[in-house]
């Protein structure tokens, strides 16, 4: 067997990948994960919540990836964080779970969407996610940092939430934006001198990650 087809072999719904990186985790965050894929999988079989082909990557291409925000920042209990445009949940739940004590508020203009991360949430007792069925620009409440995985352009998401984000500074980093994004990035943010670019690369050593980028954006 070449290496390529050991690594794809390997990637396949392995939970090792989780616990390499993140080796911290409790009994109850690795029971929900665990639970993560075949809860996933029965949605998949009815709505496309995750590409077909993608599903048999589901650890490391959506979990794992959701959860490199955490190898940037450890958010503080009490934190209160924004994810738009959050899709079948990604990053907010895998962020939900190994952050039992920060609240997410996971929001999407899709319905069905909203019905499968209600049904994760009830299924793994995820009392620290509140999931809104509505456009960004419609919610009311503030947060301490928004994040959101290959939704829109920075510019775009700025106009949609940065009067969402609180003046009230917790961290030792300045609230703001958390962004998984991939590719050239460079005419996107040719604008915006103060965000900064992190290689997950640098983070992990799969060959999935080696265009992958989390850009930070703060806000003053």
């Amino acid at each position: 067997m070449n290496f390529k087809a050991l690594y794809l072999l390997l990637a396949k719904n392995d939970l090792k990948f989780i616990y390499h990186y993140l080796p911290a985790l409790d009994s109850k965050q690795i029971q929900q994960l665990e639970s993560l894929f075949e809860i996933y999988k029965h949605w998949n079989s009815r709505i496309n919540v995750i590409s077909r082909k993608d599903i048999d990557y589901f650890y490391l291409h959506h979990v794992l990836h959701s959860l490199s925000i955490s190898k940037f920042i450890q958010f503080k209990a009490g934190t209160k964080i924004l994810d738009i445009g959050t899709g079948g949940g990604f990053p907010g739940v895998p962020l939900a779970i190994v952050f039992p004590k920060v609240h997410f508020y996971l929001a999407d203009s899709i319905g069905k969407k909203i019905k499968v991360i209600n049904d994760v949430k009830e299924k793994l007792e995820l009392d620290n996610i509140s999931t809104h069925y509505d456009r960004v620009e419609n919610l009311e409440f503030k947060v301490d940092f928004v994040v959101c995985r290959a939704v829109a352009p920075l510019e775009t998401l700025l106009s949609w939430s940065a009067n969402r984000i609180s003046k009230q500074q917790n961290h030792p980093i300045r609230n703001g934006f958390l962004c998984l994004k991939g590719g050239d990035l460079s005419n996107e943010l040719s604008n915006f001198k103060k965000a900064q670019v992190l290689p997950l690369k640098e983070y992990f050593s799969e060959a999935f990650f080696e265009t992958k980028k989390l850009v930070y954006f703060p806000l003053d």
